[in-house]
């Protein structure tokens, strides 16, 4: 065999090899990141919505062993999920006619340093949309009667989530929430429904209640 076939050789053998590796971690990538059961399928695109119904608030309380609370819900949304494992738990709130879904997390703490790791990871689910975002408003809130403390964030722009916020008693009860639209983020389509859905937020944050 002459020089240049050993050469050829070698040289096919390492593409085989880096194919062959890519190969195996886009297998992993898969198995470790998604659902083998569940392929990602893309999100539909978003309609401009005008027709949409009238506001209207009924008391709602969710109940678990970790941390429970009360609120104003819209008459038009739904409680689908609600979970706990003993040191977090997890609401799923449908959003009926806006085509979306409403996300609490809670936990319990006990310091405050613990306090101060759960308030910067929530900012830090906010910036993650920063580059996307054409602005990102917050609206504080602070009811000291009732010990309901935090942020409320609105992202501007095609971001994944134009809805978060975090609240606290300050020493013991945590909750952070976000709004996922079930379709692919358009601003300006969305726009009437996002205006809409705001409303009913703040309605909520300001009415939000722990319940013992």
């Amino acid at each position: 065999m002459d020089q240049s076939t050993i050469v050829m050789s070698r040289v096919n053998s390492l593409i085989f090899g880096g194919i062959l590796c890519l190969v195996l971690l886009s297998s992993c990538s898969y198995f470790l990141d998604g659902d083998k059961d569940k392929p990602l399928v893309p999100k539909p695109p978003c309609f401009l919505r005008t027709n949409l119904p009238a506001h209207q608030y009924f008391k709602y309380s969710v109940k678990n062993d970790l941390v429970s609370y009360s609120f104003d819900l819209s008459k038009h949304y739904a409680m689908v999920a609600n979970e706990s494992n003993g040191k977090t738990s997890f609401q799923k709130f449908d959003l009926g006619p806006l085509n979306g879904s409403l996300y609490f997390y809670a936990i319990r703490f006990d310091r405050q340093d613990s306090l101060n790791k759960l308030i910067n990871r929530a900012n830090a689910e906010v910036d993650q949309h920063k580059i996307k975002a054409d602005r990102i408003d917050f609206k504080q809130f602070i009811n000291r009667d009732n010990k309901v403390y935090g942020t409320f964030f609105q992202l501007k722009g095609d971001v994944a989530t134009n809805y978060q916020f975090y609240l606290t008693d300050s020493s013991a009860r945590f909750v952070r929430g976000e709004v996922l639209m079930n379709c692919r983020p358009n601003y300006d389509s969305l726009r009437p429904t996002l205006d809409y859905l705001g409303l009913d937020m703040e309605r909520m944050l300001q009415s939000f209640r722990w319940k013992d």
